[in-house]
């Protein structure tokens, strides 16, 4: 049984019939240029755009799953973190376990994960865009959800802070959670168990990234050319 199932995903000019599948325990990135149908797949995936295509968690239909149910199966994290009130960083990652029934449990954990307990009682409207991301991110790891999705989540945070979300995502992954997130860094897909490439809102591959991430691929759907050097190096053609 798959962690998610998605069929036909189809949001006009933007996705076009994107269907995925991914087993507990995966590690999965999407890639693509700017407007490639990224943000809108996964929110999709998630939830948050319904009626755009057939949705399962865990083999189980998303229309047909209590909305309370639904914030103990997945988490969702956004691209960007707006907060219009001034709550507490605790209490913000808190929320992650109202559909818990606001039990608290791992709150502490998540904080200390994410570089935030001496940060626990500053508003979050103080905070800079990069520890903004860090609360929605420990959010997420508080809810405990089989099902992660995330939306460009390493995208504002510094080097050591990014590396430190990616190796908490790989853990997840092997304790048997299924995260799936967007990316811009083509190094980073290389950490992971499964590539997903978007192209003009379409699917065009999918696997493991040292199969996906070819020289032509580079070349057709980003336009760069790939050298290694030691390591991957990007350049202009």
């Amino acid at each position: 049984m798959n962690a998610l199932d998605l069929t036909a995903a189809t949001v006009p000019d933007r996705l076009a019939g994107v269907s995925l599948a991914l087993a507990p325990g995966t590690l999965a990135g999407l890639v693509g240029p700017n407007g490639s149908g990224k943000s809108t797949l996964l929110q999709v995936a998630a939830g948050v755009l319904s009626g755009a295509g057939d949705v399962a968690w865990g083999g189980r239909p998303l229309a047909a799953i209590p909305a309370l149910e639904r914030g103990r199966l997945a988490a969702w994290v956004p691209q960007e973190a707006h907060f219009e009130f001034g709550f507490t960083v605790a209490a913000v990652v808190a929320q992650g376990r109202f559909a818990h029934g606001d039990d608290g449990r791992g709150v502490a954990e998540a904080l200390a994960r994410f570089d935030l307990t001496a940060l626990a009682e500053r508003p979050v409207n103080r905070l800079s865009g990069g520890e903004r991301q860090r609360v929605l991110l420990a959010r997420a790891l508080a809810t405990g959800a089989p099902l992660q999705l995330w939306d460009e989540p390493f995208a504002a945070l510094d080097p050591r802070h990014a590396l430190e979300g990616l190796k908490l995502a790989g853990e997840l992954a092997r304790g048997g959670q299924t995260v799936l997130f967007s990316l811009h860094d083509l190094r980073v897909a290389h950490c992971l168990d499964v590539v997903i490439v978007l192209h003009e809102g379409g699917l065009c591959a999918a696997g493991p990234p040292d199969e996906v991430l070819t020289a032509e691929l580079l070349r057709d759907v980003f336009g760069v050319r790939a050298r290694n050097a030691p390591g991957l190096i990007l350049e202009l053609p």
